[in-house]
């Protein structure tokens, strides 16, 4: 006699993911597991006494959604600090943290505000932030968090931290703006203790299953986060599967504890090293083979800050090399932000050189304006372009695209549709800018040209096994297929017909075939 399934989803639109036009009408799930992807007449005899049936009411199911690229601590600081990632300028960031003075919190904290999106494009400087408060130290992060807008006292406190050259001044005095490594400071000031980032992680974790979120490559960096997830683990209260990506600081470390890519439990596991090269288009450091578009001039003609306004290295490819080196002796997976088009092709020249390529599937993080050439090479190599297609919101007319980089170089940001088509592996993240896979994919779907463009069924793939593959988890996560794990979304509407993918709500989040999130 066949064992009884533990839940059911019947009365569905399953789209498995497996194939373009695989679907089914239910799927059974036991231990955690799918058993049978099938017909709602077969699935019924999978019930027994204490089955749990979900009548999905001709909604749609999908495999969760992976996000490949996030930051789970820093988007819990959004939930719980002042968000200022739909502010409309200045004044309204102002407000924002205002509100926070309410708190009993030291330093007055707001996240991912994005001046190019203001009709007052520019930065917030130390001027606007002593407006919240002339006693307590102001941070505003902007949203690709390379830049950070500081008040006067947090500034004092600070400085003698920041190197000069990422300290921005006007007439020699600092005008509150810092970026790359001078952020390191901000960022040390505000590290949050244990019982913090606990209160952070699980925020976040719960917005991402509101989203049909199950899993994320979660990037870390001198946190208490991986030991946050392994407690919730320990504890029976994970509700994601994390793959932790460390940061390259922690290289020694990582190898001194014999941590390996891939190795872990069900829901916490070691990914790959994570290094940068540039910085950010937003900061202008992201690097470039030709200067921005908009590099700011010197009063003397030159440009400001000394550099050849074409960005700058975070970490220079002779010293990435090094870490590259370290890090696949160990057979230790590389992941490596890379967002200009010189920056893209000096990490797959590195990449180039390390061992077992084709295996390795080693990613390059964002990969904005990568050249022909440098897809090319991906493709050969079996690089993973891991991307993230909501940075499509910049790509619209007039935009930060526009603005940092012209209108041909734009054009030629996020080409998705030439990645896909070149053979380069195509893995889909957010950066937390903002964590939302609808959103992405509809920005993927609705994206300026063809060559930027996907389907649908090729942007939700990429969300999920896309993502899946450039974890090592194409076995058992990604698509709804007899002997995979049992983490699905429910849609209230189907991608395929809604006029606006980014509407639609989730009615369901499900991991480990446990309910984690219910919209309905």
């Amino acid at each position: 006699m066949t064992e009884a399934a533990d839940r059911l989803l019947v009365n569905a639109e399953v789209h498995t993911l497996a194939d373009p036009d695989d679907t089914a009408e239910a799927v059974a799930v036991r231990d955690g597991e799918i058993v049978r992807v099938d017909r709602d007449y077969e699935i019924e005899f999978l019930e027994g006494v204490e089955t749990d049936v979900i009548d999905c009411e001709g909604r749609v199911v999908l495999p969760g959604f992976i996000d490949a690229h996030t930051h789970m601590e820093n988007l819990g600081q959004y939930l719980v600090h002042a968000d200022l990632s739909s502010v409309d300028g200045p004044e309204g960031a102002v407000d924002a943290l205002r509100e926070q003075a309410e708190s009993d919190r030291e330093w007055l904290l707001g996240f991912g505000y994005d001046e190019s999106e203001w009709d007052e494009n520019r930065y917030l400087t130390r001027e606007d932030l002593d407006r919240v408060s002339e006693d307590r130290p102001v941070v505003a992060m902007r949203v690709d968090m390379h830049t950070a807008s500081l008040n006067s006292v947090a500034l004092e406190r600070l400085l003698e931290a920041m190197p000069d050259h990422d300290v921005e001044t006007a007439g020699g005095e600092p005008t509150g703006v810092v970026v790359e490594e001078a952020t390191e400071a901000v960022w040390n000031a505000v590290e949050p203790d244990y019982a913090e980032t606990r209160e952070l992680v699980t925020a976040a974790i719960d917005h991402a299953t509101s989203l049909g979120v199950t899993g994320v490559h979660d990037k870390v960096r001198e946190s208490h986060a991986p030991r946050v997830y392994r407690d919730l683990e320990a504890e029976g209260d994970l509700d994601i599967r994390v793959r932790l990506d460390y940061w390259a600081d922690h290289l020694e470390s990582v190898l001194d504890v014999g941590l390996a890519t891939d190795a872990g439990s069900e829901f916490v596991r070691t990914g790959a090293i994570k290094s940068f090269t540039d910085g950010s288009f937003g900061g202008r450091t992201a690097k470039l083979f030709e200067a921005y578009a908009d590099a700011p001039q010197a009063a003397d003609g030159g440009d400001n800050g000394g550099d050849d306004g074409r960005g700058q290295w975070v970490v220079d490819p002779d010293e990435l090399a090094e870490i590259a080196g370290t890090a696949t002796a160990a057979d230790l997976q590389l992941t490596v932000h890379a967002i200009g088009d010189e920056a893209i092709e000096e990490t797959v020249a590195v990449f180039e050189e390390t061992p077992n390529l084709e295996s390795a599937r080693h990613r390059v993080e964002h990969a904005e304006l990568a050249t022909d050439e440098g897809i090319e090479r991906m493709a050969e190599g079996g690089i993973v372009a891991s991307v993230q297609p909501n940075f499509h919101q910049w790509a619209q007319e007039g935009g930060l695209y526009d603005q940092r980089l012209g209108t041909e170089r734009s054009a030629r940001t996020n080409r998705l549709r030439t990645l896909l088509e070149a053979g380069v592996p195509l893995a889909f993240g957010s950066d937390c800018m903002p964590l939302d896979p609808l959103l992405g994919i509809h920005y993927a779907v609705t994206a300026p040209t063809e060559a930027q463009r996907l389907s649908v069924t090729e942007a939700l793939r990429a969300y999920t096994h896309g993502a899946a593959y450039a974890g090592f988890d194409e076995d058992r996560l990604g698509t709804v297929e007899v002997g995979k794990k049992a983490d699905l979304v429910v849609l209230e509407e189907s991608p395929w017909e809604a006029d606006r993918i980014d509407e639609i709500d989730v009615a369901l989040t499900l991991v480990d075939g446990e309910v984690v999130y219910d919209g309905r």
